[in-house]
């Protein structure tokens, strides 16, 4: 019997200490709402200098958030960069969420960096565009549906050739088809509504002068974008249910 490839979580930072406290880290929350079968599960943190294998080696890859800043430039992340690049070159199935999301634009070609209106942080409600009904994983996204957020950088140039399939009213690349098997979410489909709820309460902390504001934001689970990442998983046959 041919001996599968593992499904490679590419981690590129961790959860602020209180959310971790409070629920888990990224790779856990991966695992949980991508319902990700343990078997055949790679993951690997690159801030903390562990290294990927051949991109060949893989089914799919998985890029998380992070809290770093794709403009700083990081080691780290410059080669990942590189890595990637050799991953989409084979046509690796990739899935970027937020840092993810903003790498892979970054690396092929686009524009990232600060929002110019600030942080997006909540449950916010996200419209899809023409063309999301024929792409093999938003054609069952409803012309309007909630995710989870929180980043200051984004993409403010797609890479050429890529495609919009959502926005928010802030921020205009939500959702973006880079080509074929490379897909990337500004949103963050492991978030539960508790999560998200944890963040506005980690940020009302870290900013006592936008305390009520940011605790008045909503925050709910969002069961369409997580069906994204579950039904990328899926596709690679490394759902909890193969």
């Amino acid at each position: 019997m041919t001996q599968r490839k593992p499904l490679l979580i590419l981690q590129t930072g961790d959860a602020p200490a209180v959310i971790q406290q409070q629920h888990e880290n990224y790779r856990q929350m991966f695992i949980h709402q991508g319902a990700i079968s343990p078997q055949a599960l790679a993951v690997v943190h690159l801030p903390q200098g562990e290294r990927p294998g051949l991109p060949s080696g893989y089914s799919g890859v998985i890029i998380t958030g992070s809290g770093a800043m794709v403009t700083d430039r990081l080691a780290w992340s410059e080669w990942a960069a590189d890595w990637l690049r050799q991953a989409v070159e084979i046509a690796l199935p990739v899935f970027g969420v937020c840092y993810g999301h903003q790498l892979l634009a970054d690396m092929l070609g686009g524009v990232v960096d600060y929002h110019p209106q600030g942080m997006e942080c909540g449950t916010k409600m996200l419209e899809r565009l023409p063309g999301a009904e024929r792409d093999p994983l938003c054609a069952a996204l409803p012309a309007r549906f909630t995710a989870n957020l929180i980043h200051s950088q984004t993409v403010l140039e797609p890479p050429p050739g890529a495609q919009v399939l959502a926005r928010s009213g802030h921020d205009p690349h939500q959702i973006l088809r880079f080509n074929a098997t490379t897909f990337g979410t500004q949103f963050h489909p492991e978030f539960t509504g508790a999560v998200m709820k944890s963040y506005l309460r980690w940020q009302a902390a870290l900013h006592p002068e936008r305390q009520a504001a940011l605790e008045a934001h909503p925050a709910g689970d969002t069961p369409f974008s997580q069906g994204l990442l579950q039904a990328f998983v899926a596709g690679l046959g490394h759902g909890q249910r193969e």
